[in-house]
């Protein structure tokens, strides 16, 4: 229809704050990285900053590196974190469920926290192992709001976003779109794990398929990795020869303000990510 208008689209600023959620931290499970989300208070009428204590709630967050940079293994141990008080959907995409799973406990047992709340509490969509949910964005759509609403689920995570369009890349940003609005439409605090090629800039948050995600969610952490192969990088990052060293960056949010600086982060023997120190010290915030 020419020149149609869609009144329901307009709405006051007074009418979409009645629907407006309350700014809120999440805790995440993930050592170092709360206190890296703030907002800002009034106090002796000042606006002064304050640690939001997690990821906005109701946020969609990208996770995005080269392999073997530890996305993965964020996106369970948030998951098996939130499993001990919510229900939480993980969409695999790219590992069938049942190895998911597997990983999962024996991360649960590095974290202290009871396997049972996996089996319990955690609901799989095993893309991996349906062509339809991987090629069908409504299909996979429809599916995830069965589940959200039969087992009251709070918390979805996809591991990987990219796998959705694969060989189709000029449809990310649409299919992307299409995930994000639902996630904010059902109220999910979302993690989406997303690839970068090795050839994007060390800490940008494009990801295989341009910048269609990172240009849409609410806010992307980039990790990477640096062989210490040289004495100039053995004196920046203060690391000899032959170590690898992880890198942490928040490259955006748009809920709330965030610590955009480099921080290390590492992956204990019993594969737990930790946010560490700032990369260049010296500041009155290095945490």
């Amino acid at each position: 229809m020419e020149n149609e208008i869609i009144k329901e689209a307009i709405i006051t600023a007074k009418e979409a704050a009645k629907k407006a959620p309350k700014i809120e931290g999440v805790p995440t499970g993930i050592e170092g990285l709360d206190d890296l989300f703030y907002i800002a208070v009034i106090e002796n009428g000042k606006p002064v900053k304050k640690p939001l204590g997690g990821m906005p709630k109701y946020s969609v967050c990208n996770i995005t590196g080269v392999n073997d940079t530890g996305k993965s293994l964020m996106a369970e141990q948030f998951a098996i974190y939130q499993a001990q008080n919510h229900k939480v959907c993980f969409i695999t995409v790219e590992t069938p469920a049942n190895f998911v799973v597997s990983s999962m406990k024996m991360r649960a047992k590095a974290m202290n926290i009871d396997e049972s709340v996996i089996d319990e509490n955690i609901i799989f969509i095993d893309a991996t192992s349906s062509y339809k949910l991987r090629e069908e964005v409504p299909t996979l759509l429809n599916t995830l709001a069965y589940a959200i609403k039969e087992y009251d689920i709070k918390f979805t995570v996809i591991d990987s976003i990219t796998g959705l369009f694969e060989n189709k890349e000029m449809m990310a940003r649409s299919i992307v779109r299409r995930v994000y609005n639902f996630l904010k439409k059902w109220y999910q605090t979302s993690i989406l794990i997303s690839q970068k090629r090795s050839g994007h800039d060390l800490f940008s948050s494009e990801a295989a398929g341009g910048y269609a995600v990172g240009h849409i969610v609410d806010g992307t952490i980039v990790l990477t990795k640096e062989l210490i192969d040289s004495a100039y990088k053995a004196r920046m990052y203060k690391k000899p020869i032959g170590e690898v060293v992880r890198l942490f960056r928040i490259d955006g949010c748009r809920m709330c303000g965030h610590d955009s600086r480099v921080h290390f982060f590492e992956i204990t023997e019993t594969g737990i990510v930790k946010i560490g120190k700032t990369l260049i010290q010296g500041g009155e915030n290095d945490s």
